[in-house]
């Protein structure tokens, strides 16, 4: 029977399907077709606009309200409040992204700084002794999350610069101002493209304040701790940040208070916090403590290589990813450079639940771009009938939309979903070559009924 409904779907579909067959994997069935193309049906998202935005300058750009030696009032363009109210009202589907978004800015500044210190002869020495690191403060009673870095932190032209402008990228400029190229590995880990990321802050807050107090001593001597605010309606203050309360004392780097709406009082609860960084920030490679406990204890067993990652390691990072009990059956950890630069950990359960007749499982499969989740159970990355595979797909290279939520380039995306389903078919056709009796008593009769869907899709 099993042979007849494979023969049938394989005549059926032959011009069609001239790449990886999966006949191969059922045990007795034999083809000679090789190089078989799986037609993948792909969605298609909406790509976000990226024409460049001009950069407003203190001539064309800004206008200085207000004044003097130490204070600065400035308002933007008229353009530039329109795309701040896109920023902040359309451009994220979900609000809690805000949090992943400034936390990913935090980590930028570490990279960053300590990039300088690795290259440059620029004194660094500001506050030596505090450590690379984010801290998140929630304050319930004051409606306040701060999260804070201990990174490069910001001059006065920098904050005009980076936070006066939006779709302004203050990575991107880094790396420029560094010569630094594309291959260059040492700042591989910033994450920050489309300079928006920052004003995801006003979905939720009503007012930001950013307080910083940069690691070039010459810039500490010249300025000290500075705060910017704003409400997000069009003008922003510099001012020379004073505090008489130890609490709130500027270290190196810099701190991001958001005052929150109405409404958005969960953003203050800590567990409500923990769960949004665990989701998305879980891997940043820096430590992330919230109300003084480090949330970001489990190491992205995917970056690392191959050869170096334990079977206990395994499990227990199939645990996490799968939120299952049981020990993987099989895993398949591999690095790629076609058609993107991409590291991929694929495991295959025990046992999946369908069969329990319990409801149709979701993609288990979720991307990542720097260790940051960009989409959880994504539809993209394989095809539905493999679905009962769980792991993550990370690609530094990836083609996102401005709010870094979809994947952009549909037809790269198909390209790539084709290639790891081809891998993926390899991976199994080897196991059922080398392992023959456990591939028939174990993996076949739990996920072969997976196997002969694919020739019906």
């Amino acid at each position: 029977m099993m042979n007849h409904i494979l023969s049938k779907a394989m005549a059926r579909h032959y011009f069609v399907r001239r790449a990886t067959s999966t006949a191969f994997l059922i045990p007795g069935v034999t083809t000679a077709a090789t190089n078989h193309h799986i037609p993948m049906n792909v969605t298609k998202w909406i790509s976000h606009p990226t024409t460049p935005t001009p950069t407003p300058t203190a001539a064309a750009g800004l206008r200085f309200s207000s004044t003097d030696s130490t204070t600065q009032k400035l308002d933007f363009q008229a353009e530039t409040k329109q795309l701040l109210d896109i920023v902040t009202h359309s451009l994220y589907t979900d609000k809690e992204v805000f949090l992943r978004e400034l936390v990913s800015n935090a980590s930028d500044a570490l990279e960053k700084l300590r990039h300088v210190r690795a290259t440059s002869t620029v004194e660094t020495n500001v506050d030596a002794d505090v450590p690379l690191e984010i801290r998140i403060t929630t304050n319930e009673e004051d409606r306040t999350i701060t999260i804070t870095d201990t990174g490069i932190g910001l001059s006065r032209q920098e904050m005009m610069d980076n936070l006066g402008t939006i779709a302004r990228s203050g990575s991107k400029s880094f790396l420029k101002e560094q010569n630094v190229t594309g291959s260059d590995a040492s700042l591989s880990g910033l994450i920050g493209k489309f300079g928006v990321g920052f004003y995801s802050a006003f979905m939720v807050g009503d007012k930001v304040e950013v307080r910083s107090k940069s690691a070039l001593s010459s810039v500490e001597v010249d300025e000290g701790p500075l705060v910017w605010s704003s409400e997000g309606i069009g003008s922003y203050e510099i001012s020379p940040f004073i505090s008489d309360d130890k609490k709130e004392e500027q270290t190196r780097g810099a701190s991001i208070v958001i005052y929150l709406k109405d409404g958005m009082e969960e953003y203050s609860d800590k567990n409500r916090v923990e769960t949004i960084l665990k989701k998305y920030s879980n891997f940043v490679t820096f430590p992330i403590y919230l109300n003084g406990e480090k949330v970001n204890t489990m190491e992205a067993v995917w970056s690392l290589e191959p050869s170096k990652v334990s079977d206990e390691m395994h499990t227990e990072f199939y645990k996490y990813v799968a939120g299952a009990f049981d020990e993987p059956l099989y895993h398949l950890h591999y690095r790629a450079d076609a058609p993107l630069e991409v590291k991929a950990l694929f495991y295959v359960p025990s046992f999946h639940s369908e069969k329990y007749g319990m409801e149709r499982m979701e993609p288990g499969v979720s991307l990542y771009s720097r260790k940051v989740l960009i989409e959880s159970n994504s539809k993209d990355i394989l095809p539905d009938w493999l679905r009962f595979v769980k792991g993550v797909v990370d690609s530094e290279d990836l083609p996102l939309s401005i709010s870094r939520e979809k994947p952009q380039d549909t037809l790269l995306i198909k390209r790539l979903r084709n290639a790891l389903t081809r891998k993926f078919i390899s991976f199994l056709a080897s196991k059922a070559k080398k392992d023959t009796e456990a591939y028939k008593q174990e993996f076949f009769p739990e996920f072969g009924h997976f196997l002969k869907v694919s020739y019906f899709v």
